[in-house]
């Protein structure tokens, strides 16, 4: 989940954030037993604020490189009718799925997006933990298709921020399986199954709102009740610091290119699925 949430946006959504952290904790103490994890939320917190400072940057490049010139060279003006926004929901939902997928396949996008998935323990915080570099990642090339075939800017980036605020509720695991909508929608059951570092999850169920791509492409896979699920990377990250956390595969990615000793090797390198 890479935000674009813009200033209104967050007024409206972060106090049903907070409601709904607290809630969680008081649910995962009586469930687990156990202390809900404050600290690895706290880390989840500093990262979060981070993204949204560097989001101002980020917003204004992506934003203003498609309003500005992708919208220029459009093939088409959609018009404002009925079908607008159903057609736009899907094709989003289809960007989306390339874009999810190609952020676990190619290092260099991997670099920003692991960070969403370090957290050793699935609760709603891990919906804020973000990348701060998304631009350098090139995650935006994937919703170019979209303005090109004409749908405005600002509407992608809504029908965008709406994808993502969904996505909020899908990190948890007190919320069990939700029978016949499993393998139609995201759930936090399949939502669950990606964020698991297990062999058997790996890269898998890359939807936003649907998983229909998924069971189209064969990445979709059901939780199984009977498997425990790990959370976090292959080669956890245990920091506790949001700096350490958010640049740790950025500078894995950059200390191999320097010891590729020539330009090919290293754009193969950047361009390869993460190490």
């Amino acid at each position: 989940m890479e935000q674009f949430l813009n200033n209104k946006q967050l007024l409206i959504f972060l106090p049903v954030v907070a409601l709904a952290i607290i809630l969680e904790s008081l649910i995962y103490k009586w469930r687990y037993k156990k202390s809900y994890p404050w600290i690895e939320s706290a880390t989840s917190l500093g990262v979060g604020l981070g993204h949204q400072i560097t989001g101002i940057i980020n917003r204004l490049l992506i934003q203003g490189l498609m309003a500005s010139f992708i919208w220029q060279y459009r093939l088409f003006t959609v018009p404002d009718e009925w079908w607008t926004y159903p057609a736009l929901f899907i094709g989003l939902e289809f960007c989306y799925y390339w874009y999810h997928r190609a952020s676990h396949e190619v290092f260099l996008m991997w670099a920003t997006h692991s960070t969403h998935h370090s957290p050793n323990e699935m609760t709603l915080s891990a919906a804020y933990r973000l990348g701060w570099l998304p631009f350098l990642s090139f995650t935006w090339i994937f919703f170019f298709p979209l303005v090109l075939i004409g749908f405005s800017p600002v509407a992608v980036f809504t029908a965008l921020s709406l994808n993502l605020m969904y996505q909020f509720w899908l990190h948890t695991k007190l919320i069990p399986s939700l029978g016949f909508l499993e393998g139609i929608i995201n759930t936090p059951s399949a939502h669950r199954v990606h964020h698991a570092s297990n062999p058997m999850y790996l890269d898998k169920n890359y939807g936003g709102v649907l998983v229909i791509f998924d069971r189209m492409f064969g990445t979709y896979i059901a939780e199984d009740p009977n498997t425990e699920i790990v959370y976090g990377l292959t080669h956890p990250n245990y920091s506790k610091n949001p700096v350490n956390v958010v640049f740790k595969v950025w500078k894995d990615l950059i200390r191999g290119v320097i010891q590729k000793p020539t330009l090919r090797e290293k754009l193969k390198l950047i361009f390869s699925p993460p190490q």
